[in-house]
């Protein structure tokens, strides 16, 4: 027995004159041969057209001016029939083709609501059950609560509103920890000190309440550019982070150095946002902190004067100087300007002077590493603080005496001498326990790592704010150099 496979054809329509095409999977409506479907184009709007895409099944389908959908997948409801034989059939706007082979084109019926879903008691039972019986009175037949079961349902209240208690102590908990600022380590000294070199949490209050009244006029640095150069910058807080922490960002990226991109992720906003909190509090901390006076007078001096010094009682000020490492420029005259023989690297070099009981009392602007210890003094503007009853105390480098109007303790040199003699020996030994105190408070503004490695030439234009900065932030930041000098401070 044979079979013969069923051949069919489809008669082609003679008045047609398009040749479009369903775009639809397993659809293969043609418009050469059906007159009764009507072809319709994807719709302009981008949103409507996502959902066309979606419904019909096509991913990373591309869309032409030929792409068409047949009415057979859209609801009669969608369509507007033409009023004449010889019109076009229409779509409601925002109408969406739901109508396909594999939901055999129909639609699901809808999800029942909630109270469809429920299951109730059945309506005709309670029905035939007798009706309550009519009394005069109601005080026996109330439904009374026994105490027990109500003190149970307090309880469980309590227990109830005791954990949502302890819950939200938690979230708060959470949220503090997963946020990088000072009150996620306001409760550790040691964390304190690792990021902002302030001893304790105290001290670093302390001076944020000398500082905070002062902020409210601090002037930001903003992407927005001023129409004219007497407009006043924008003062009012352009980023997400509340002052306090602004001020714990910069201290963090003087104490530890981190790249900006590092403390965009910690903080969680974006590196130039970084960049220009740094340069606004670098800029209001040079002038807050340089409008305080450091200088002291000769009675101050004295009457804080440490008893090791009882031997150069008239001593005003140690000085010493201080090279920060930096990049090496590409030109030669600037290599050779800022290279330092001693540090054999190029350098910026700074004057700091230091009172006998340890205060910072003076720091000098940054000058190229090639300057000498004399024309730094003699630049820095220390001279015109010097009268002729003090008395400095230097390293044997600083050969300023025809600069200084005042007495010079100095260790003594060899002259071309086979040794000192036994009274220079002692003096020397007496001015190197002193001075190495000056070495130790210049090791303290060292510890603000920003100066441990080579300071990037980009620094250039802020390097002189920071130094400054970071050099007048030691007299805030610790105690004394020396316990015993505690009560003289």
């Amino acid at each position: 027995m044979s079979s013969k496979r069923l051949k069919v054809s489809f008669q082609r329509r003679e008045d047609s004159t398009t040749s479009h095409h369903c775009c639809v999977p397993q659809c293969t409506a043609s418009a050469k041969f059906n007159s009764v479907l009507s072809f319709h184009t994807f719709p302009k709007e981008k949103e409507l057209e996502k959902r066309w895409v979606a419904k019909i099944r096509r991913d990373n389908f591309i869309i032409t001016n030929h792409t068409r959908v047949c009415s057979r997948h859209f609801q009669s409801t969608d369509l507007i029939e033409p009023p004449t034989p010889a019109g076009r059939r229409r779509l409601k706007h925002g109408a969406v083709p739901v109508l396909f082979q594999w939901n055999n084109f129909t639609l699901s019926a809808p999800r029942p609501g909630v109270w469809q879903r429920t299951v109730r008691p059945n309506t005709e039972t309670s029905q035939n059950k007798a009706p309550p019986m009519d009394v005069d009175h109601d005080y026996c037949c109330t439904n009374v609560t026994e105490p027990a079961a109500l003190a149970l349902s307090l309880d469980h209240n309590e227990d109830l509103r005791a954990e949502v208690a302890r819950i939200q102590k938690q979230v708060e908990e959470m949220s503090i920890s997963n946020k990088f600022g000072l009150e996620r380590f306001a409760a550790s000294d040691d964390d304190i000190r690792f990021y902002t070199r302030f001893a304790t949490h105290a001290h670093l209050m302390a001076f944020w309440r000398q500082i905070e009244p002062a902020t409210h006029k601090m002037v930001r640095v903003t992407r927005a550019r001023t129409a004219s150069t007497n407009e006043v910058p924008h003062t009012a807080n352009a980023t997400s982070l509340e002052p306090i922490d602004e001020f714990f960002l910069f201290m963090t990226y003087l104490s530890l150095g981190l790249m900006q991109k590092d403390l965009a992720h910690r903080f969680n906003i974006h590196q130039s946002t970084v960049s220009r909190i740094i340069t606004t509090w670098v800029n209001f901390l040079y002038i807050v902190l340089g409008a305080v006076g450091i200088w002291l007078s000769e009675e101050t001096v004295k009457a804080h004067l440490p008893d090791v010094f009882q031997n150069y009682s008239d001593t005003q000020v140690v000085l010493d100087c201080t090279e920060l490492r930096c990049q090496t420029p590409n030109s030669l005259l600037l290599q050779s300007e800022v290279f330092s023989s001693y540090k054999s690297h190029c350098t910026f070099k700074g004057l700091v002077g230091m009172a006998p009981h340890g205060a910072i009392t003076f720091v000098s602007a940054l000058y190229a590493g090639s300057i000498s210890d004399k024309e730094i003094l003699k630049q820095s503007g220390i001279v015109s603080l010097l009268k002729p009853t003090m008395a400095i105390m230097v390293d044997k480098g600083f050969l300023v005496e025809d600069c200084v109007p005042c007495k010079i303790y100095m260790p003594a040199f060899l002259s071309k001498r086979a040794q000192l003699s036994a009274p220079e020996v002692r003096e020397t030994q007496s001015i190197a326990r002193l001075r190495v105190h000056v070495e130790r408070l210049i090791r303290r503004v060292k510890e603000h790592k920003i100066f441990s490695t080579v300071i990037p030439l980009s620094l250039t234009g802020s390097i002189n704010q920071l130094y400054t900065v970071a050099c007048l932030l030691v007299n805030y930041q610790n105690g004394p150099l020396v316990k015993a000098w505690a009560s003289k401070c």
